[in-house]
C-alpha cells in the first residue's frame, strides 16, 4: 500500500490513504450448567478434555458449576465457541449423562 500523499493537480488537494479500524470478532463465553446427575469427576474429564484445562484449572471450574450453577469454560470466537458446545453435549450423552453445554456473547 501506498503511504505518501496523492495529490489532485486542478484542486491542489492532498489526499491521504484512508485508514479502516477494522474490529476483532465478538467473543463468546462457553459456559457448563450445573444438573443433579452428571458426576463432578465426568465434569473435571469435559473440562480437561475438551478445554485443554489442567486438573486444578477444571476443578476450580467444576466446583463453580456445582456451587453457583455454571462455570465459564472460555472465550472462543463463534464459530469455535459453537463446536465447542456441540462436541461437549454430544461427549455427554455418548456417557449417558445430562450436562448442559451453552455458550453467550461475552
Amino acid at each position: 500500500m501506498a503511504t505518501r500523499k496523492q495529490t489532485r493537480p486542478e484542486a491542489g488537494i492532498a489526499l491521504e490513504p484512508e485508514r479502516q479500524q477494522i474490529k476483532p470478532p465478538p467473543l463468546y463465553k462457553v459456559i457448563l450448567l450445573n444438573d443433579d446427575f452428571t458426576p463432578m469427576d465426568f465434569v473435571v474429564v469435559v473440562l480437561e478434555k475438551f478445554f485443554r484445562m489442567n486438573r486444578e484449572q477444571a476443578t476450580v471450574v467444576m466446583l463453580n458449576v456445582h456451587r453457583k450453577g455454571r462455570g465459564v469454560c472460555g472465550l472462543f470466537p463463534r464459530d469455535l465457541a459453537a463446536t465447542k458446545v456441540e462436541q461437549v453435549g454430544a461427549f455427554a450423552r455418548r456417557h449417558q449423562h445430562p450436562l448442559a453445554c451453552v455458550m453467550e456473547e461475552n
